[in-house]
């Protein structure tokens, strides 16, 4: 039986201009619109995917055995030019320092992609979103 989640509880509280503090049982932390006090909401939604993809993929690595020594995500994420100013694609790349065959990598990003990612699940699904890798050697 799937274990139950229990919901996302949060609050805001405006402090300034755009500046909202947010609080998420003891986690803290501040959205900025200007992306000054902190990560803009698309910001943070950017964090969020590569953020989700990247710990359902070193699960995933840790899970199998894998030799793998370190995980680079990086993230693009291009806008559209008018309200709302969604994404509109999103490109992603994983630097993986270890050894690990490609197909492993590529079966734990699929994995991420149609089945683990809740953040990936609750965007729209008409974004363009590429994610390539490559892995190194360690040393």
């Amino acid at each position: 039986m799937a274990e139950t989640k229990p919901p996302v509880v949060l609050e805001l509280i405006w402090e300034h201009d755009l500046v909202l503090a947010g609080q998420c049982g003891d986690i803290q932390m501040t959205l900025d619109s200007a992306a000054v006090a902190g990560p803009s909401p698309m910001q943070a939604l950017a964090f969020g995917l590569a953020g989700c993809m990247a710990m359902d993929l070193l699960h995933i690595l840790k899970k199998g055995r894998h030799d793998f020594k370190g995980l680079r995500a990086n993230l693009t994420g291009a806008r559209a030019d008018t309200d709302p100013r969604r994404f509109t694609s999103i490109d992603l790349h994983y630097d993986i320092t270890g050894s690990v065959a490609d197909e492993v990598v590529q079966r734990g990003i699929d994995l991420s992609r149609d089945k683990y990612c809740s953040v990936w699940q609750s965007m729209r699904q008409d974004i363009d979103f590429s994610i390539t890798f490559k892995v190194s050697p360690g040393v």
